[in-house]
């Protein structure tokens, strides 16, 4: 039983720390006077983190919103027009593009299992 806990925070807990290394990322990459993408990696950091720590309660839909903002946070450069930025977009694609991954598997993982029969 604690080994198939213990299994099930690994994506939650990799989620978690994500989040916070794309809320640090704009002071350790570089680009934290760079308005619009820094503050993007605030917020998607914190909501990235807001959902794994959710997730680690045990909610059912943090899964569903992790995946939105997953995909949010890889857009993001595109959609909020700083694509141009060398260190902030590569940040914003990558760790998006694993929170999103994460949150398909676990959604997969989750509506996959057999149907019990019952008598």
């Amino acid at each position: 039983m604690y080994s198939t806990w213990r299994k099930e925070l690994i994506p939650d807990v990799l989620n978690l720390l994500l989040g916070v290394g794309l809320f640090i990322s704009p002071w350790l990459l570089g680009f934290s006077g760079e308005r619009t993408p820094s503050w993007n990696a605030w917020g998607s950091g914190i909501a990235i983190a807001a959902l794994a720590l959710a997730a680690l309660t045990a909610f059912e839909w943090e899964e569903w919103i992790a995946l939105a903002v997953g995909v949010w946070v890889t857009l993001s450069p595109w959609l909020m027009q700083f694509s141009n930025s060398a260190a902030a977009t590569p940040v914003h694609v990558i760790a998006g593009t694993v929170v999103a991954l994460i949150a398909a598997i676990r959604i997969w993982y989750t509506h996959s299992g057999h149907p019990q029969v019952t008598a």
